[in-house]
This record gives structure tokens, sequence and C-alpha cells, in this order.
């Protein structure tokens, strides 16, 4: 299925109404399932750090459907770094861009980067689409535990605490996306 169709699918798009009212939901994503929130909602991003015991001075990733979704930072960047990012996405590769004050800290972290991908899983990308811009993705499971390939695996870690779980299967890789920073090169994941 298309992801521009899956965005018109009733469940994502009822889980892209959860996460727009301030939920948490989890979604598949090319090798992992995720977790996902609007990422201007603070309070929203404090419930994923707190459910993943992760500290917010770690940073968290953000996705999109297309380049177009992270034009506030990509746009300023020189043609040869956007040319990077354009040959790369959608697909596997989270770049870690110059942030600036555009970013909110709880996204940045302590960094002054911010971690974008745009994705080509389908679901992934239709949630995107639906949620009308980028959404935060963090792999679903708790700090030190194995990510969570299933959607059985999402309720074990979250039983009840999640306001919704997309429907879904992960794509076909082994690893979650490589992490690289745009302005070095330097594969960092």
């Amino acid at each position: 299925m298309p992801s521009s169709s899956v965005s018109f699918n009733p469940r994502i798009r009822r889980a892209a109404r959860v996460m727009a009212r301030g939920g948490v939901v989890a979604y598949p994503t090319e090798a992992v399932w995720g977790l996902g929130c609007d990422p201007n909602n603070p309070e929203a991003v404090g419930r994923i750090l707190s459910l993943k015991q992760r500290p917010w001075q770690k940073g968290l990733i953000l996705l999109a459907a297309d380049i177009s979704d992270f034009a506030p930072l990509v746009d300023r960047l020189d043609s040869g770094l956007r040319q990077r990012l354009q040959e790369s996405w959608p697909g596997p590769v989270t770049w870690l861009v110059p942030a600036a004050d555009l970013v909110p800290e709880w996204i940045r972290g302590r960094f002054e980067t911010v971690a974008l991908r745009v994705t080509d899983h389908p679901l992934a990308a239709g949630l995107s689409r639906a949620f009308g811009g980028p959404i935060v993705s963090t792999s679903a499971n708790p700090a030190g535990k194995p990510e969570a390939r299933t959607a059985l695996e999402v309720r074990r870690y979250f039983r009840d605490h999640l306001d919704e779980i997309t429907p879904g299967r992960v794509g076909g890789r082994a690893q979650p996306s490589q992490i690289r920073d745009l302005v070095s090169g330097k594969v960092l994941r």
C-alpha cells in the first residue's frame, strides 16, 4: 500500500488525532517499533521520556514523510549538505542537523543538533502525513531493554500506558537507522 494512501487509513488518522491531543502512540518503523508524539508538546515528550526511563539530555529523533517537512531546518543549509540529505532519504539514515534555536531543548537535548529522518516505512510515513508534519520517533523499549519488534512486545513493555498502538509490522531491516553527523559525515551508530 503506498504511504500516501496509508495516511487515509482510519486507524492511522485516529493515532494522528491522539498525538494532536497530546497522546503517545506506538507505531512500526523500518526495523523496530517506535513511540511517537507531537514534538511541540513538552508534556507528551515528557511522558515518552518517563516511559522509556530516558534522560532528556540524550535528545530524540524527529521523523517525517518528506524532506519538505523539515524545511525550516534544511532550507538554511548549504547546497552540498542538502544534497547529502536528499541522496539518503527516504531511508534508514538519521542525520544530526544543526538546530540553533529552532528546535526546543526537550527534543534536541543537550546538543546543538537535532536528529532527523525521512522514513521509507509506509505506516510511519502515513502517520506523519496524517499528523501534518514531523513526529517524535524513539524506540519502543525501556532503557536497557531490547527494542520492541512486535506490537505484542510493545504491550508487554508499556501495558496500558500508551494512548494508541497502530496496526502494522516493522519493515525488513535488521538494525535501527544509522545515525550520522551531517556536517562531518561521521557515523555515530
